[in-house]
């Protein structure tokens, strides 16, 4: 636009002149200069009316309401649809609606998608089963608990067993960085096999000094090995941290080894509370509510991080890559390999249960209840 109003002002000729004075052709001072004299743009416009190809959604206003139909047929009242049970790729739903005479590229149904709010997204693992009608109340119970045994500086533990590792050459999911086109070859299938050693990982995480504790289990996940675990954290770090205190309190959540209906579970915390002398409070979480325990996402999470993209061929392994999760916040990890047999299948008699010193508390006293050494009560 600037050679454009110098040639004008240099009359005839100005538009050679200008053209071998700054390099521009003829034709783009022609064009400046036609713009120049041309009338006007209205305001907020940088090109004229007209010109260009009409959007594809102009033409074809009901295309949005095909691509959803496809994407989401159960929403859209339509559960034959014809990729009910098919991967929605762009190019799957590019290739569909062409077939119902819309003609789209793979690339415009992207773009559609995302301007109705959609977006790529993976499973959330989130649904765990009916909530419970008193499941806020539990946690605030839980929670009440918890703060009075912190308050009183006694020692209060988080409890639960990590998924089961197969050992071997098997993939593990995540990334670590490595030489460019030198990945770590592992096998190509990992499908579970009687033959193939597991690690049972069981997880104490100290919620007053931001401590974790793994024993490291290679038998069965049993009420019994996860009793043997906290025994196994009162010897090696509890008693030296916390000898004074005769009372331990424990969260766990409501199913597994740990779970509430577990006779053998409270047979052996019986036993425990009889070897140490210590009276054993312990709180479930309600059902479906186990994401919540502490020990998920204060230790658990990251012993994951620190493993991923590493094999777990051996117990040393596994061991050895617990021991060595840190966090910023200070997170210090104790890890151990429990190579004992933990039976399944053992039954806990109407006798041995009646024998528990067992007090449930007033509040659920299915989820919360005291084991007490039987010659001492509080």
């Amino acid at each position: 636009m600037v050679a454009a109003g110098e040639a004008l002002g240099l009359g005839y000729g100005g538009i050679s002149r200008v053209s071998r004075a700054c390099g521009l052709s003829r034709v783009t001072i022609t064009k400046g200069i036609q713009e120049l004299q041309a009338e006007p743009l209205a305001v907020g416009r940088i090109r004229r009316p007209g010109a260009g190809r009409p959007q594809l959604t102009d033409r074809d206003p009901s295309l949005p309401q095909a691509v959803e139909a496809l994407v989401e047929p159960l929403a859209r009242g339509d559960p034959v649809s014809p990729l009910r049970w098919t991967c929605k790729s762009t190019r799957v739903l590019a290739k569909e609606l062409s077939a119902q005479d819309h003609p789209v590229s793979h690339e415009k149904v992207a773009q559609i998608l995302r301007s109705m709010d959609y977006s790529l997204q993976g499973n959330r693992k989130t649904e765990e089963g009916d909530d419970h009608p008193d499941r806020d109340a539990q946690f605030q119970y839980l929670n009440e608990q918890v703060r009075r045994a912190l308050a009183a500086h006694r020692p209060v533990i988080s409890v639960d067993t990590k998924k089961k590792e197969l050992l071997g050459n098997y993939e593990n999911q995540g990334r670590q960085w490595h030489k460019a086109k030198t990945p770590v070859h592992v096998n190509g299938h990992d499908f579970p096999d009687p033959s193939v050693p597991r690690a049972y990982p069981y997880g104490i995480y100290d919620l007053g000094r931001n401590t974790g504790f793994v024993n490291v289990g290679t038998d069965h996940d049993t009420s019994a090995f996860a009793v043997a675990s906290i025994r196994g954290w009162w010897r090696a770090e509890g008693r030296r941290l916390y000898g004074p205190s005769r009372q331990l309190l424990i969260t766990a959540d409501g199913g597994g080894s740990n779970g509430y209906r577990r006779r053998l579970g409270k047979l052996e915390l019986q036993k425990l509370a009889e070897e140490t002398g210590l009276s054993l409070r312990v709180c479930h979480f309600p059902p479906g509510t186990s994401k919540w325990n502490k020990v998920e996402h204060r230790l658990f999470s990251f012993l994951s991080s620190n493993w991923r993209g590493e094999p777990l061929r051996d117990y040393e392994t596994v061991v050895r890559l617990i021991a060595h999760t840190t966090t910023a916040k200070g997170l210090r990890v104790t890890c151990r390999l429990d190579r004992r047999q933990y039976p399944i299948g053992r039954k806990v008699s109407d006798e041995e249960y009646a024998s528990l010193h067992l007090k449930p508390h007033s509040f659920h006293g299915e989820w919360n209840y005291l084991l007490q050494p039987r010659q001492k009560q509080l």
